[in-house]
């Protein structure tokens, strides 16, 4: 009886140290600066609860137990939002899978815990700094190593801090995350030193490291932060920039307004409504380019399935040659019998009279699970009944830079990203590599609702440009549009369920360097080497004491 009385108040614990550090990265990952002081203190519950750990087993506990809680509370939205796609009514059964595939969603928790663990055992007394170092090194090699399906982390919380976002430019949100991890070590072991000596007083020697370490890890990201605000601040120019128009119809469930009114209709009434707002932009300014969204064209362009899709392609064509206006937009683009979600760069070439088009077309690689592709092992007649919104597009041949001509001879150097392939630093920083000045990233994020979904997309976009110290123009259908720049910093929004075109003004940008561009996605795998490499060393290191001692 007393063990099972054991046994139930160490998972009230658990449960409950889950709870509390899941709702404090919940207010942290708000994004408002009221709330960045809890991403210092937000895992302190759980490591506690860590601490108290004896066994593997127990260890194994706790980290499965915040991997289910922290999924429901932080990612409870994508549970609803999956239900209002699929049009059902079994909110349930969305939500039971949801917490289901906790552990396969946040591993990171299992694993540093584990991590921790090991090196807790081996380490002396007091050594906190090694303990949490190995388990914060585990922690994101875990999370490069297993790709997590939003690609979240702790680190993104910082955005709302202009300085201490500018430190991911060197080791992306997972340098950011690292530093967290290692500041909630130092509250906790001086939280120890309080309660050791009775919630008093316990002396500054006892406080001296952590106070210390935490302190030098503020001061050493808020620093660099400022110096690098600056810098990247310099080189923005005053002279005559690029202006770009972006459109944000409102218009959702292509498919229900297709069945309603009839594909030919649905397109008609799409078209005209882009066609009325990017007039619109035109009427005061004529922008450099127009960008459209995401599959913002519902089918194939440039290979038409039908005379309805050939008379739509030369609609658009016509619209293009008359304006003389460069437009980058969203369609299905045709191979054979493969189809491929893509980005289209349509502009005009020569004098204005010739009215030449030129078609550029780059096709998404980073396609999103279960929606918009399934793996060919799983592509059966039986998963396609069970999950009928499954998408048939095919991968693209990964990330690229287009050279696209606009009006008066200039080729602008641009790296398109699709929705999902914006959540990617190593995708995105590949294609800048390759010689870019500005990121255009064309999204449809109907399907997130009116959920957290579309602010975090934003928040993973804005993270690109840090790391990348490029520009970037974001094009949604429903929300949320956006210009970033070079810091980060958001411009102009379109928000959710609004129905806006407006035009961005992007200054000239001297080329800025950064680690994150030159390395890619370096720190993941550098961390979890490392992080098994301190794991090791730890245990040669207790071998040996052990065997001078015998």
């Amino acid at each position: 009886m007393s063990v099972e009385l054991s046994a139930g108040r160490r998972f009230g614990e658990m449960f409950l140290a889950a709870v509390a550090t899941s709702l404090g990265v919940w207010l942290f990952g708000r994004i408002e600066a009221a709330w960045v002081w809890l991403g210092w203190v937000a895992l302190v519950p759980w490591l506690a609860v860590l601490d108290r750990a004896r066994t593997v087993w127990q260890t194994l506990a706790a980290g499965l137990v915040l991997s289910v809680v922290f999924t429901g509370v932080i990612f409870g939205w994508f549970a609803d939002a999956l239900g209002a796609y699929a049009q059902s009514s079994d909110l349930w059964m969305f939500w039971l899978v949801l917490l289901s595939f906790g552990p396969f969603m946040q591993p990171q928790f299992i694993f540093a815990a584990l991590a921790r663990h090991l090196a807790r055992r081996m380490a002396p007394e007091g050594a906190f700094l090694r303990v949490g170092l190995t388990g914060a090194l585990v922690y994101v090699g875990t999370e490069w190593a297993w790709p997590k399906l939003f690609a979240d982390t702790l680190g993104q919380g910082l955005y709302s801090s202009v300085w201490l976002r500018q430190g991911a430019d060197i080791a992306g949100a997972h340098g950011l995350t690292v530093a967290l991890i290692l500041g909630n070590e130092c509250v906790l072991a001086a939280v120890k030193a309080f309660s050791a000596r009775g919630w008093k007083w316990p002396g500054a020697r006892e406080l001296r490291t952590p106070a210390a370490v935490l302190v030098a890890l503020v001061v050493v990201l808020t620093g660099y932060g400022a110096i690098r605000y600056r810098q990247v601040s310099e080189q923005v120019g005053t002279g005559p920039g690029l202006t770009v128009g972006v459109v944000q119809s409102n218009i959702t469930q292509y498919g229900r307004l297709a069945a309603e009114m009839g594909t030919y209709d649905a397109l008609r009434m799409i078209l005209d409504t882009h066609y009325q707002l990017s007039d619109e932009l035109m009427k005061d300014t004529k922008p450099d380019l127009i960008v459209w969204p995401e599959t913002v064209y519902p089918t194939t362009f440039g290979s038409p399935k039908s005379e309805e899709g050939a008379e739509f392609d030369q609609d658009l064509s016509q619209f293009v040659g008359e304006r003389q206006m460069p437009l980058i937009f969203g369609a299905y683009d045709l191979e054979q019998d493969r189809e491929y979600n893509a980005a289209m760069f349509l502009g005009p070439v020569g004098t204005p009279e010739e009215k030449r088009l030129e078609l550029g077309v780059y096709r998404k690689t980073k396609l999103f699970p279960l929606t918009e592709w399934v793996p060919e092992s799983l592509d059966k007649p039986w998963v396609r009944g069970m999950l009928p919104w499954l998408g048939t597009w095919k991968r693209g041949p990964g990330p690229q830079s287009f050279g696209f001509p606009l009006r008066g001879g200039r080729v602008l150097k641009v790296v398109p990203l699709i929705c999902y392939e914006a959540i990617f630093p190593d995708y995105v920083a590949a294609a800048v590599r390759k010689g870019a000045e500005l990121i255009v990233t064309l999204s449809n994020d109907s399907w997130f609702g009116t959920s957290a979904g579309p602010k975090l997309h934003l928040t993973l976009a804005a993270f690109r440009s840090i790391e990348t110290r490029l520009p970037q123009v974001r094009a949604t259908n429903s929300g949320i549009s956006a210009y970033i720049t070079p810091t980060g910093e958001i411009v102009r929004e379109v928000q959710t369920g609004q129905r806006a075109g407006v035009v961005v003004t992007i200054p000239p940008t001297a080329p800025i360097g950064t680690l994150m561009v030159a390395w890619g996605d370096w720190f993941g795998p550098t961390a979890l080497i490392l992080g098994m490499v301190l794991l090791l060393a730890q245990v040669l290191l207790s071998r040996r004491m052990t065997g001078r001692k015998a």
